[in-house]
């Protein structure tokens, strides 16, 4: 029984790391991602240059510092006592801890000079891969549908994706880092996020806790709220278009890098979050 349930997460966090270990290899290896990337980090910029842009992506950037983290990390650790989950209000700080030193240890481990003249004269860091305020706003957003009740597990699931997404447009509006260090940060905190539930259902399973509690909330019911997130996040979007569709139509032109990745890492912090929501049958 034990294995069971357990079985399966672990794959899936294996399967992370492995993703982890291809896109660390297309982004230094592979000429056409390395180009890709280049390119989305140019538009990323250009975008982060408008003056109604840069102080606001600034700020949202360094929502992922120590300070600000650190206090998120102890409010989800506070929600998960109150909801008298102590093996979850273990977990999370374990997960946080486990993803952001590993990310630390890995971006001089694996320190490379990616040149992009995006920037001015300035380039993004040898020591990026990956990022460690997208791993900070991943596992952040991981952990809040970790501590959240089944039956909000799909909202959390969209408030942590646009929380980690705004976080990782901005640090890359800012020129801190390529797309492709965002994406191995998201792997990194999904990898150890699910290794954590993966932990939990084996104690749940052995010692259990208590009976009777609701079980997680079904796909669809993470569908429908994460599709009302994208509706939200897509109404400034439209805005723009409606109102300056020649020079958004010359922008496209000219950064089909950075709309493509950008729409990518969209899709990659959505999935993220709601699949996980939807896995935690509990």
């Amino acid at each position: 029984m034990v294995a069971r349930r357990a079985t399966p997460v672990l794959f899936a966090a294996a399967g992370c790391a492995a993703a982890a270990v291809a896109v660390w290899a297309a982004a230094f290896d592979w000429g056409f991602a390395r180009r890709l990337d280049a390119g989305a980090l140019r538009g990323f910029v250009g975008v982060g240059a408008h003056p109604s842009v840069e102080a606001p992506a600034n700020a949202l950037a360094h929502l992922a510092d120590p300070l600000p983290f650190g206090l998120l990390a102890l409010a989800l650790v506070a929600v998960a006592l109150y909801r008298g989950r102590p093996r979850v209000a273990l977990a999370v700080p374990a997960v946080l801890l486990a993803a952001n030193v590993t990310t630390q240890i890995l971006k001089p481990l694996l320190a490379d000079p990616r040149t992009c003249t995006c920037a001015g004269d300035s380039t993004v860091a040898a020591a990026a891969w990956p990022s460690g305020h997208a791993t900070a706003a991943m596992s952040l957003a991981l952990c809040t549908v970790l501590v959240a009740p089944p039956r909000l597990r799909p909202t959390a699931a969209v408030a942590g994706s646009l929380f980690a997404l705004g976080v990782s447009y901005a640090l890359l509006s800012q020129g801190w880092h390529f797309p492709s260090d965002v994406v191995g940060a998201y792997l990194v905190a999904a990898f150890y996020t699910l290794v954590a539930v993966a932990g939990l259902r084996a104690a749940d399973a052995r010692w259990p806790a208590r009976t009777g509690r609701e079980a997680a909330a079904r796909w669809g019911s993470v569908a429908a709220p994460a599709a009302a997130g994208v509706l939200v996040a897509a109404v400034p979007a439209a805005a723009v278009l409606l109102t300056r569709p020649t020079d958004v139509a010359a922008f496209v032109a000219s950064n089909r890098a950075f709309v493509v990745v950008a729409a990518g890492l969209a899709v990659a912090a959505t999935a993220v979050a709601g699949a996980f929501a939807a896995s935690l049958r509990r």
